[in-house]
């Protein structure tokens, strides 16, 4: 007579990684959820495990956006993809003109992603919207097998409040208006180079991942009168300002000589033949307000806490280009980036 053996047909979960089970809808998938995502997030519209978040927000013009983010390595200096995903989402909403008000996330995690790295990217996604205000109130979580995700990925819906009287939009920009800077470039992309090449420099090279909408608010404050505002993720600063030049048909003059870049990373670009102008930001954006108003916009950013600087004007022609004055006085066509310098960066 063979022996008995008294086997349970559910398959045993590690304690360490994500499992596909914990995708599957049932109880894995229940403690994920009750143990990372509603002890990091504690707004009451997401403890209400309903299929949506009620909201109630305030009367007027509401912006929504929508972003995902695919940054390798989940954690680099300066920030993470879980903070990443929060500022990305919230600048977009104050590029806007809006208050940042909600946030949805979509998780979907590979299977084998620690549960603890898992832990960690939705903590700093809570402590980066209570910085800025927000509230995360509703999302979802998918897993998916092991080897076609990356580890994890994200997506994003925002919800603001628009604040601006008129509105912020590329059709407002006129020729003459002064383009202004937020502050230095390029700095987030050359981390996350950092990271992958093993690089170390003198002094620390950290993301510039923040939240705008403190330097947005102090804009409007100062009642500017503020045509357009763009931030600068994928492409850079040269790929944003080719962005409005097309859109507009006006031609955009750029001092290269006025544009902030830190020495780690010029160096970084240098070593590696990149273009700072085209390195990715998560932190910076450019203003376009009336020439008369430049000197009264930089003073309201430099009070919020920006380094920020003029960088040059719109010009009605040549249609559609960005020109770049260089350094030793030449000047040339600053085009839209072919190709794309780094992968999963944001």
């Amino acid at each position: 007579m063979k022996d008995f053996n008294l086997a349970c047909p559910v398959a045993h979960a590690p304690n360490t990684t994500v499992t596909l089970a914990h995708g599957g809808g049932g109880r894995l998938m229940h403690q994920l959820i009750r143990k990372i995502f509603l002890s990091a997030f504690p707004d009451p519209a997401l403890h209400e495990a309903h299929d949506g978040a009620m909201l109630e927000p305030d009367p007027g013009r509401l912006a929504f956006t929508t972003d995902s983010f695919v940054v390798r390595p989940l954690f680099f200096p300066g920030g993470d993809i879980g903070s990443l995903a929060v500022h990305g989402t919230a600048n977009d909403l104050a590029m806007c003109g809006a208050q940042p008000l909600y946030l949805s996330c979509g998780f979907i995690i590979e299977e084998g992603l620690s549960l603890d790295a898992l832990a960690a990217v939705a903590r700093s996604m809570a402590r980066t919207a209570s910085e800025i205000g927000l509230r995360i109130v509703t999302g979802d979580t998918k897993v998916v097998e092991r080897g076609k995700g990356d580890g994890l990925y994200l997506n994003t819906a925002g919800v603001g409040r628009v604040v601006a009287a008129d509105p912020i939009a590329p059709a407002r920009v006129r020729p003459g208006d002064a383009v202004i800077l937020s502050g230095d470039v390029g700095a987030h992309g050359a981390a996350i180079l950092s990271v992958r090449e093993g690089l170390k420099f003198e002094t620390e090279l950290k993301s510039d991942a923040s939240h705008l909408w403190p330097a947005v608010r102090a804009l409007l404050e100062a009642e500017l009168d503020v045509h357009c505002l763009r931030d600068l993720t994928r492409g850079g600063l040269a790929t944003a300002l080719n962005e409005i030049a097309q859109k507009t048909g006006h031609s955009v003059s750029v001092d290269e000589t006025a544009v902030p870049v830190r020495p780690e990373v010029a160096g970084a670009c240098e070593m590696f033949g990149l273009d700072p102008l085209y390195m990715a930001c998560e932190g910076r954006f450019v203003a376009f307000v009336p020439p008369e108003e430049r000197e009264r916009a930089l003073g309201a950013l430099k009070t919020a806490g920006c380094a920020a600087a003029a960088i040059g004007e719109v010009r009605e022609r040549p249609h559609g280009e960005v020109r770049l004055r260089t350094r030793i006085g030449v000047e040339r066509v600053l085009d839209m980036l072919s190709g794309e310098q780094l992968p999963r960066i944001c």
